[in-house]
């Protein structure tokens, strides 16, 4: 025979409890799952049609290369033409390669990251201070359970 909320005792609420924060824990879990798979199938998507315009954009690239290359030689030597777009494209790639260098040196790795669980670590763990014993034949517990 079920008992009234009133008649049920501590240790069954608790149970109880318990039970409905662990069925809890694992829907959330199950729901940030489901969430992350349907994010990263939208990044996979995104990130293959962004890998195939930069291929396409590549190719462009390519193609202008070769029509300032004639568009040169029009003036001048067929292959001094083309030097002169390998040498400028050599010149842009030195100045990206200078500039994302001088980028990386600026960086200041994740001190505020490491700042802040230093901080919760000290929250988590005080002075190690046994906890007051409740009975004389029983020994002091520490937080770390022994």
């Amino acid at each position: 025979m079920p008992q009234t909320p009133e008649e049920e005792s501590l240790g069954s609420l608790v149970a109880q409890a318990s039970s409905h924060i662990s069925a809890l824990v694992r829907s959330e879990i199950e729901l940030a799952k489901a969430e992350f798979r349907f994010d990263a199938k939208r990044v996979g998507t995104a990130g293959g049609l962004f890998a195939a315009a930069a291929f396409m954009a590549h190719l462009c690239l390519i193609l202008a290369s070769f029509s300032i290359a004639y568009a040169l030689a029009q003036v001048m030597p067929n292959w001094l033409a083309f030097l002169i777009v390998t040498v400028l494209y050599l010149l842009i790639a030195s100045l990206l390669v200078f500039v994302g260098i001088r980028r990386l040196k600026g960086l200041a790795g994740m001190k505020r990251t490491a700042r802040s669980i230093k901080g919760l670590k000290e929250i988590a763990t005080p002075d190690e201070q046994p906890l007051p014993v409740l009975d004389g034949d029983r020994r002091p517990v520490t937080r770390d359970g022994t």
